[in-house]
């Protein structure tokens, strides 16, 4: 399987957009969660990350 290095740059571009969203349109919000995430255990953030990677992976499946 050859890499299309297009697509892939294109997917990047596309993740930094949406994770640019939400700190250009609401920055306290921002703020907010990302300190609720330090607050979380270890486990809960492998899990959520695990479950957020299974997410985007069973999506890009069906695409």
């Amino acid at each position: 399987m050859e890499i299309n290095w297009s697509d892939l740059f294109r997917a990047i571009a596309l993740l930094m957009i949406l994770e640019g969203i939400l700190p250009f349109l609401r920055p306290a919000a921002m703020r907010r969660m990302m300190q609720s995430m330090i607050e979380l255990d270890d486990r809960t953030l492998r899990i959520t990350g695990l479950v957020i990677m299974l997410s985007g992976l069973s999506l890009l499946y069906l695409l």
